[in-house]
């Protein structure tokens, strides 16, 4: 049977997503500032004129790229917590997310460093990395706040800081996770994030009138 054609616009979007794997595989092998447009077409398997073809230059592509990472996490984590019935339920599932995530941390996280360290290089990038980590503060927060809804408790802060706090936590452990893994497991985010709702939680109840 023949393969189906595509159409323009499908054809233009699979050459997006490769040339967006290969930038990704790229920077976390030699950052974004060593990787030049013509590594990331060759890596893709296109020339430098498909590149410029998708995208003005580097900066709108690292701009799609944490846009794309973002939304994909985003559907993850709703795909995870969809159907279930409790938050426990949802922190198993979480489990089987981060162990799987876990398998792929060393590319994760010079991924996420290298992408750090182009905002903090170039100043004009900061927006545009701040409105990825503000998009996963606000999964956070939707999250947190759901389980405490759930719980009928109110929360002990405003669930921004909260998921503020989380995030920074995550962030932490999954640093210490990478540079020191004796003591630290796959799921060492998920208990901390247990540990920390229990404690919100009672929290809350202590100061309930």
């Amino acid at each position: 049977m023949a393969a189906k054609r595509l159409t323009r616009e499908e054809s233009r979007e699979r050459t997006r997503d490769r040339l967006l794997v290969a930038a990704a595989e790229l920077f976390a092998e030699r950052g974004v500032n060593g990787t030049s447009v013509e590594q990331i077409a060759e890596r893709a398997g296109y020339t430098r004129g498909a590149f410029y073809g998708n995208f003005e230059g580097k900066p709108e592509l690292v701009a799609a790229l944490l846009r794309q990472r973002t939304r994909q996490e985003a559907e993850e984590v709703a795909a995870l917590r969809a159907g279930a019935g409790s938050f426990a339920e949802t922190m198993d599932r979480l489990r089987v997310w981060n162990a799987e995530r876990a398998r792929h941390l060393d590319q994760w996280f010079a991924l996420r460093t290298e992408l750090s360290l182009y905002a903090l290089r170039n100043p004009e990038a900061r927006p545009i990395v701040g409105e990825s980590e503000a998009a996963t503060r606000l999964l956070i927060e939707s999250a947190v706040s759901a389980d405490f809804a759930r719980r009928e408790v109110t929360p002990p802060a405003d669930p921004a800081f909260l998921a503020l706090i989380v995030h920074a936590l995550e962030d932490g452990l999954l640093l210490q996770r990478f540079l020191s893994p004796e003591g630290t497991s796959d799921e060492v985010v998920v208990d901390a994030v247990q540990l920390l709702m229990r404690a919100w939680t009672a929290l809350s109840a202590a100061e309930s009138p």
